[in-house]
């Protein structure tokens, strides 16, 4: 297989070893026990943990200026492991995070407020799984803020059902389907153009965050080193503390990962 080359529009595809993916400019790593219907992304954590440990340790070591992608579950769990094995600095280790959530979330106000989802600036932050929260004090319409744009159209929302539907989504794609493929696949080519081209733009992804002593999701600004920079976004004291405790159950799983590599 290494030997065998694909060409399309002057683009070069070969396959090659593990060796050379850890001195690649991005390394996406895809490789994780498949999501069964019902079953969590944290009951993937100790099969997706012995996959991440083989594959890191094939790649190392790294170039100095590769950018790790995760895109398998449980991602915040995974990033931060990615992170600890990998030995590169925290901005150059991300993970896929609530970029899909929150895409998903923009789709469906988008259709309650009858308007292309482009126009709506809306985050789900925290963990990508069943603790994340949509920021709804963030969400801007343009640049009204949604709650002034919900009263002067006359609209109510059900914040709640709109979330949950945000957070079952792939739950409902897997159960129709088997699998999640095309949404996350557009998520990490959009990510690799952003880290590619040094485009600055701000994306909802996992890193380590020294505050909450985790990797969770909050929006950065990513560019060819990886997060260029955090930004601060103001929530409200209820998502504040939602955020936290969103932050302690991913602590509670990186516990328990550490606990699960120390006995096997």
């Amino acid at each position: 297989m290494a030997n065998i080359r694909f060409s399309f529009s002057g683009v070069r595809i070969r396959a090659g070893t593990h060796k050379e993916a850890g001195q690649c400019a991005i390394a996406i790593i895809t490789a994780g026990a498949k999501q069964r219907p019902g079953e969590s992304r944290t009951d993937l954590l100790q099969r997706n943990l012995h996959i991440l440990r083989s594959a890191i340790g094939d790649m190392k070591p790294f170039h100095e200026d590769t950018v790790l992608l995760l895109v398998a579950n449980p991602v915040d769990v995974l990033t931060y492991f990615a992170h600890e094995m990998s030995g590169l600095p925290r901005e150059q280790v991300i993970g896929s995070g609530t970029f899909l959530d929150s895409a998903r979330l923009r789709g469906i106000l988008a259709r309650k407020l009858d308007l292309d989802s482009s126009s709506i600036h809306a985050y789900v932050v925290g963990e990508h799984g069943d603790s994340q929260l949509v920021a709804w004090s963030t969400i801007t319409v343009g640049a009204v803020p949604l709650d002034d744009e919900l009263r002067r159209r006359s609209i109510t929302i059900d914040r709640k059902a709109v979330a949950e539907e945000t957070r079952d989504k792939a739950a409902k794609i897997i159960q129709a389907k088997g699998a999640t493929a095309y949404g996350i696949g557009r998520v990490a080519a959009v990510l690799c153009k952003s880290i590619m081209f040094d485009e600055r733009k701000v994306r909802p992804v996992s890193q380590w965050n020294e505050e909450f002593k985790c990797c969770l999701s909050l929006p950065v600004v990513l560019g060819r080193k990886g997060v260029v920079r955090d930004l601060s976004i103001s929530l409200s004291q209820e998502e504040k503390a939602l955020l936290e405790k969103s932050a302690e159950t991913l602590r509670g799983l990186i516990a328990l990962g550490t606990e699960t590599a120390e006995t096997t």
